[in-house]
């Protein structure tokens, strides 16, 4: 064998290709495995929705200075994981498969404005794009109207 060459262990192969498609958890935990297995999902995407909501709303780094304050922001973080488990759950359910960052994109790209014409205020939405309208049917909402009419202008 040439000096620095490469060789691959064939034991070290066969013995972790028992591990092949698995998931891997090690816990020192009494939990079941299955209960186990699901808490640590959970986690991750405890984590995933607290940076998310903190790129989305592009808020920076926030040292809290009083208790309320922290537990506000733990309220607002918790809420929001809330929300998004429920609508994953409603969209299985209807069967809608789409991933959470592509829906959360085109949610993000649905705006709306509001204007006066004719003594009248009206709110404008712009189309809805990609898995947008799906949010809506998973949520079981009906998306607003393109154009609504709101009343007479003050």
């Amino acid at each position: 064998m040439a000096q620095g060459s490469v060789t691959i262990d064939e034991e070290a192969v066969k013995r972790d290709a028992r591990l092949d498609d698995k998931f891997v958890l090690t816990t020192n935990t009494d939990l079941p495995a299955d209960e186990a297995a699901q808490t640590n999902k959970s986690l991750g995407r405890a984590e995933r929705t607290f940076r998310e909501q903190k790129s989305t709303l592009k808020v920076r780094p926030s040292y809290h200075q009083q208790d309320d304050t922290c537990i506000g922001h733990m309220v607002a973080s918790f809420l929001a994981l809330r929300l998004e488990v429920d609508l994953q759950q409603r969209l299985e359910e209807r069967e809608i498969k789409v991933s959470w960052p592509d829906l959360m994109r085109d949610l993000g790209q649905v705006q709306s404005v509001l204007i006066e014409l004719d003594g009248n205020r009206y709110q404008l939405r712009t189309d809805l794009v990609g898995a947008a309208y799906q949010a809506f049917t998973g949520a079981g909402v009906r998306p607003p109207a393109p154009v609504t009419l709101l009343g007479p202008s003050f």
